[in-house]
């Protein structure tokens, strides 16, 4: 029988050799092909389209298909986000047409633009928690009842908080032109709606798309962006993000339990950050990492 390595004695390990052990685990993770969030990301679309045809027909009632609808956007992001750090397949890769197309299919039920979403995102990561240069910054709130009132103003017409900061990350890296791209995706988002209005089904595009998006957006900006950056004051490779424990699990809480795993390592796949962190933990705690109560 093959002797299991022995746990190392992790306060005798140098720096160097923490970083060294650091990374070899991280590697270990970061080849793992996620084929998991693929299935997801053409599955979680192929589902909310079906609910309009069958909402529509009155094959299933609305009390059903809205629910399911908002399971739909709320899980439509992360497959999206898998594919944002071309974790499928990188430039080159015989898959990376795979990988593409997963980041537009996934983002189609949150009807939003796959490439404005990636670039702004690699600026969060680039300036995480930075007031001038981190696109997210402005979702940063003193505690959670700040979080959800400043959300419900953003959901107001005349509030224009979000929609400033992804422009103005884009046009400083010289990316404006996937402001169009945005804006197109947001008309055709529109005119279906009122196309679904004008032709008397109101309040079936508003069930299965208007309201999903609206409250999927405040769940996405709590789990993916306030909850593992709160108090959003540090910065810096170990402190700019943290773990932590959610009463909704790492499911409810769409995997985000481990998002410092995120951050540290962008490349490993969603599903595997919870067996990297807890792997990683030890080097992550001598770190001085915020390891919260996981």
């Amino acid at each position: 029988m093959a002797e299991v390595a022995p746990w190392p004695d992790w306060d005798a390990l140098s720096d160097e050799q923490l970083d060294a052990m650091e990374r070899r685990i991280a590697a270990k993770y970061m080849r793992k092909f996620p084929l998991g969030i693929v299935f997801w990301g053409f599955t979680n679309t192929a589902v909310w389209l079906a609910l309009w045809p069958l909402a529509l027909t009155g094959t299933i009632p609305l009390w059903l298909a809205f629910p399911i609808a908002l399971f739909n956007v709320a899980a439509a992001y992360l497959p999206s986000h898998d594919a944002q750090h071309s974790i499928i397949a990188r430039q080159g890769h015989k898959l990376r047409w795979l990988n593409e197309l997963l980041g537009h299919v996934s983002l189609i039920p949150f009807a939003a633009p796959f490439r404005y979403l990636r670039h702004t995102h690699f600026e969060h990561h680039a300036h995480a928690n930075d007031p001038e240069l981190d696109p997210d910054y402005e979702v940063h709130a003193e505690n959670r009842r700040e979080f959800f009132r400043q959300s419900l103003i953003r959901m107001q017409p005349g509030d224009e908080t979000a929609q400033q900061a992804y422009p103005a990350a884009l046009q400083r890296i010289g990316k404006e032109h996937l402001i169009l791209e945005a804006l197109a995706v947001r008309a055709v988002y529109l005119l279906v709606l009122f196309g679904a209005a004008w032709s008397g089904y109101a309040i079936e595009a508003a069930l299965l798309w208007w309201v999903p998006i609206l409250l999927s957006q405040v769940y996405i900006r709590y789990y993916l962006s306030w909850k593992p950056h709160h108090p959003g004051k540090a910065t810096g490779r170990y402190h700019d993000t943290s773990a932590f424990g959610s009463t909704l699990g790492n499911l409810g809480s769409s995997g985000m339990q481990y998002h410092i795993v995120h951050h540290l390592y962008p490349r490993i796949p969603l599903m595997q950050t919870p067996a990297a962190y807890r792997e990683l933990r030890p080097i992550l705690a001598r770190k001085g990492c915020d390891l919260g109560n996981l």
